[in-house]
């Protein structure tokens, strides 16, 4: 597999299929001119409206100004940081997120996961993979949206003390709202509509994260982790996410 070294210049890309990608734009925000140039060239390619930024606050403001359909964000930045740009984008919205950073440390993709991001790629990374993850968070996002907007689809569902409503992404428990990362709504959401059934990791990875999502499986026990400290804050409810040994989880309540 090739990779993009910093200060290379290679580029890896594909022809763009007509007709393959709805017309979404993407916000590349990097410092780094030779990888800022190769996503670039390589999401155009794949039919996107690309905006780029070389530093946080002008990347921030841009984020704003275009509300692009995706943020692609480098962790290491001048004038301010991307876990802060995170913080500060998923106050403001819900535009998915996907980290670059050349920090390969379990906690540093966790800080990012905790923030807001959907998803992380540590540097070097393969051109191919990082567009494989853009085209799968968007087609997820696509999807979830045509799905809401389904007639016949129920949108409010109640298990004891918990609601959650898809047209407005609401969830509350025993009245309070839930404070969720977007993901972490994604994920409720799957459990409670498919309450007392179980789903491994991977199939989890696929609903949630997107079609042949490039990740861990890591990623679905931290997110779990953060839905039962949050359904557990009010001891009345009896909902809860239960851990089927060599399987995955499901919701009981």
């Amino acid at each position: 597999m090739l990779l993009f070294q910093p200060g290379s210049s290679i580029i890896i890309s594909k022809p763009r299929v007509e007709g393959e990608v709805a017309e979404r734009s993407v916000l590349v925000v990097e410092d780094e001119e030779n990888l800022l140039e190769a996503l670039r060239y390589n999401l155009e390619r794949e039919g996107y409206l690309v905006h780029t930024a070389t530093d946080g606050g002008e990347g921030l403001e841009m984020a704003r100004k275009v509300k692009p359909s995706l943020v692609l964000l480098d962790i290491m930045l001048p004038t301010l940081d991307g876990f802060e740009i995170c913080r500060i984008l998923r106050r403001e919205s819900e535009v998915p997120i996907l980290i670059l950073t050349a920090k390969g440390e379990e906690v540093d993709r966790v800080v990012g996961l905790e923030l807001g991001a959907d998803d992380y790629i540590t540097k070097p990374f393969s051109i191919r993979e990082l567009v494989a993850r853009v085209r799968n968070i968007l087609r997820r996002t696509r999807h979830l949206e045509e799905s809401h907007l389904s007639a016949g689809q129920q949108q409010h569902f109640r298990m004891g003390a918990l609601e959650i409503n898809l047209n407005s992404h609401e969830a509350r428990l025993a009245g309070q709202p839930l404070n969720l990362k977007p993901k972490e709504f994604d994920l409720l959401a799957l459990l409670v509509s498919n309450k007392g059934r179980a789903f491994t990791r991977d199939q989890i990875l696929e609903k949630v994260w997107g079609y042949n999502y490039i990740g861990q499986t890591r990623t679905v026990d931290v997110y779990i982790s953060w839905l039962r400290d949050k359904l557990q804050a009010d001891p009345t409810t009896a909902t809860s996410i239960v851990t089927i040994r060599g399987v995955g989880y499901r919701l009981d309540g």
